[in-house]
């Protein structure tokens, strides 16, 4: 497949997501979603389920039912207008499938899950296990779990700038962590994980890097020439890099330059079949001219 196909399909995928997002208490359909991309329905679910991991539908289900879980505990509204917002036809409808995602019904969720939150409304860094916060001025931003504010059914994390900070070029942090990378030699793997932002003014998104044993970097995506900018709901993005035979560290993680907040969730860490693209380097032909500049430097 072409690279130019694949990026196209990378911006159809994010599209799609940003208006389903939009549009998340309206009725919606593959057919509506596929027209609006402006491909066959049986096209589009074929691309997305490869790009993103689960199918139209699924997607739409987890995140209608996470907003819901989210005004079940931040608001008074009745369940089953909550139920009828959310396109479901009835409280027993909305009640099995609310089951099957949180292990609890409506009602008895928002009882018990208001009082952990007012037990402990923040986690702090500290807690994620595995997970640590670097970059080149660490101390210049703030990581918690965000239990308010998710993707799905679990908490995000939040990396946030410090308030009242000047930021210089180059000053970043991230959250991040590593692993061995012996078990994935030889594979093609995708880290991937919905992200929303708030008020990013340079950039940020998700990393990815390769090591062998003498830390010499074998591959490499920060999302940096499709970065994250400004205030956006929640999409799905990912690097995806072949880890080679002599590779020994696995880095994965999100960065935030400059001042914003973002939060990440629902990451998954999995193996692809070669018919993904990989990332290292994916950058629109646009970005650079068709041939060599100016190589007398002529004025």
């Amino acid at each position: 497949m072409p690279e130019g196909v694949n990026i196209l399909y990378y911006h159809l995928i994010h599209t799609s997501i940003e208006y389903i997002e939009q549009h998340l208490e309206e009725k919606l359909s593959l057919e509506r979603i596929a027209q609006e991309a402006g491909f066959s329905k049986y096209h589009f679910h074929r691309i997305f389920r490869k790009y993103v991991g689960k199918s139209v539908y699924e997607h739409i289900r987890s995140r209608r039912l996470s907003c819901a879980a989210n005004l079940l505990l931040y608001s008074e509204e009745r369940i089953l207008d909550i139920a009828l917002q959310y396109g479901f036809e009835s409280q027993e409808a909305f009640t099995r499938a609310f089951k099957e995602i949180y292990a609890l019904p409506p009602a008895q969720y928002r009882a018990q899950m208001k009082l952990l939150i007012q037990e402990r409304e923040v986690y702090t860094m500290s807690e994620i296990k595995g997970w640590k916060v670097t970059g080149t001025t660490p101390e210049k931003y703030n990581v918690t779990l965000d239990t308010r504010i998710h993707y799905k059914t679990t908490p995000s994390v939040c990396l946030q700038s410090t308030a009242g900070e000047t930021f210089e070029f180059n000053d970043f942090g991230t959250v991040m962590q590593q692993f061995q990378a012996q078990p994935y030699t030889g594979k093609r793997m995708r880290f991937a994980g919905f992200v929303s932002t708030e008020n990013v003014t340079d950039w940020c998104g998700l990393w990815m890097r390769i090591d062998d044993k003498l830390q010499n970097l074998l591959a490499f995506d920060n999302m940096q020439h499709r970065s994250i900018r400004g205030t956006t709901e929640w999409n799905h993005y990912a690097c995806v890099l072949d880890v080679p035979p002599e590779a020994v560290c696995i880095n994965i993680g999100i960065l935030l330059t400059g001042p914003g907040k973002v939060w990440l969730g629902d990451c998954e860490f999995e193996e692809v079949g070669k018919d993904i693209p990989v990332t290292d380097g994916l950058v629109d032909a646009e970005v650079f001219p068709p041939e060599p500049q100016n190589l007398k430097f002529d004025q």
